[in-house]
């Protein structure tokens, strides 16, 4: 990777201090003023590459059954908004992988900034997070590569390949001729039976965290849906009267079967591409909501068929908000950038030494995938690199992108702070954190957070802290 434009904890503070909130007509470049020329019109460029993996890849970071068979392709669907009163062009791209972490978080931005001509801190990256598909860690597959594990996280050739296959297709995107926008559109519809969360009562009154995206245990079907944003959004770009992009948003965990090694971009990907067939002149992205502990569990026990039903909801509640939509002229757009500093884990077995200890136990592959995986985050910690929160600020609307498999709250906690704006927060943007639970969670002894967590009880104050300041009221 190029390391003479790697984010690091300096060029992303220093960008901060120099203007990388780009709210104006002006922001420092080292000692001189770049400005941006009055009335330049918006434009808008939109792209998509095919990043399907090849049979054996690893699927969900060696969790679960490695590809075996691909039922319908993945895609990576991204546009650069530029033009305005942003200095910089801003990339926004949607990837059908489960996780992209730490540094091939940053060479999927290094490569996509370079192809249209931007900042690495101006491309926002964010998977939809089918569990049927790619993570890449590239560190954390350097550890087991090095260590002579049996574990596999990703394959570091194929990633290279598909993060220039990408870059490629922005770079082509930027060289035609571009759109025009001079409004956003925002709209929303309420889902028909397709969230819950994963925490549930049982019958006796206790708690249990246990309600998978394909839950089987009838009490899971019974109880209540719990906390969970109802709300699929769509935000929209438009030339006058013509829509150009909708990109829609939900929190759930976007599977309805899997772990058979079945590649799929599951009933989320049907219903967008539905979407597309409805509306082939309007270029359709999906990405997911703040959804670490929401599933379809309540409506899902693992059935084939019931893939196409939960696509068929999602898709109405689209065509919905799609209908809903409100138009605003788009006067003003900046990238607010918040450097997020969370801590590592300290408790038994997520210590150095335990993650070390765990990573040489060749009885366990996955074992050492989930170690690899802790001491890449460990390896950032140490170089002092914190993990950016983008907002994009379009004037009616906020677009966030949180870190991690965010649980929903922080989700509802962003749209509690801006009921000023249509707020769209988005998860899994880099997702060195694992999951970011609430002290709520933590206390019940949510399960889940046994492993794929690697930040501390301190997460939840330092996400809220980034939220509130990347929303601010004013900005």
């Amino acid at each position: 990777m190029p390391f003479e434009s790697r984010i690091t904890r300096r060029n992303l503070l220093g960008g901060l201090a120099a203007g990388a909130l780009w709210p104006g007509a002006a922001r420092s470049e080292g000692q001189g003023q770049t400005a941006v020329a009055p009335g330049r019109p918006w434009e808008l460029f939109t792209f998509s590459a095919d990043v399907t993996p090849l049979v054996g890849h690893p699927c969900m970071g060696g969790g679960i059954a490695p590809v075996k068979s691909i039922l319908d392709p993945l895609e990576a669907i991204g546009f650069v908004l530029r033009g305005g009163s942003l200095a910089k062009p801003v990339a926004v791209v949607v990837v059908d992988w489960c996780e992209i972490r730490n540094d091939a978080y940053d060479a999927w931005r290094e490569a996509i900034a370079k192809a249209v001509g931007t900042d690495p801190l101006s491309v926002i990256v964010t998977a939809v997070h089918q569990h049927d598909t790619p993570i890449a860690d590239l560190t954390a597959e350097r550890l087991l590569e090095e260590n002579n594990c049996t574990g596999r996280i990703c394959n570091l050739a194929f990633h290279d390949l598909v993060v220039k296959r990408v870059a490629r297709a922005a770079a082509t995107a930027v060289k035609k001729t571009p759109k025009r926008v001079t409004h956003i559109g925002m709209g929303r519809a309420k889902a028909d039976r397709v969230a819950s969360n994963r925490r549930y009562v049982l019958a006796d009154g206790s708690i249990s965290y246990n309600r998978t995206s394909a839950s089987k245990d009838l009490q899971a079907h019974k109880a209540d849906e719990g906390t969970i944003d109802p709300w699929v959004k769509v935000l929209s770009f438009w030339n006058g009267d013509e829509p150009l992009l909708a990109l829609s948003s939900y929190a759930i965990h976007p599977m309805a079967h899997y772990g058979q090694g079945e590649v799929s971009a599951d009933f989320v990907g049907m219903a967008r591409r539905a979407r597309q067939k409805s509306l082939p002149g309007v270029v359709q992205i999906y990405a997911s909501g703040c959804s670490g502990n929401v599933t379809a569990g309540k409506y899902n026990d693992g059935a084939p068929a019931n893939r196409a039903e939960l696509a068929g909801r999602l898709e109405a509640a689209m065509t919905a908000a799609w209908k809903d939509t409100r138009r605003e002229p788009l006067e003003h757009a900046s990238l607010r950038l918040q450097p997020l500093r969370f801590k590592a884990r300290e408790d038994d077995g997520f210590t150095e030494a335990d993650l070390k200890k765990r990573l040489a136990d060749h009885e366990h592959p996955f074992g050492q995938c989930l170690a690899a995986m802790g001491l890449s985050w460990r390896k950032r910690l140490a170089s002092d690199q914190p993990i950016a929160l983008p907002t994009l600020d379009l004037g009616h609307a906020l677009l966030s992108v949180a870190p991690g498999e965010t649980y929903v709250e922080y989700q509802l906690l962003a749209e509690k702070l801006r009921p000023d704006r249509f707020v769209m927060t988005l998860g899994y943007g880099d997702a060195a954190t694992g999951y970011i639970p609430t002290a709520s969670q933590l206390a019940e002894h949510d399960g889940n957070l046994r492993d794929w967590c690697w930040v501390d009880s301190t997460a939840e104050a330092v996400l809220t802290e980034g939220l509130k300041a990347g929303l601010k009221a004013g900005g």
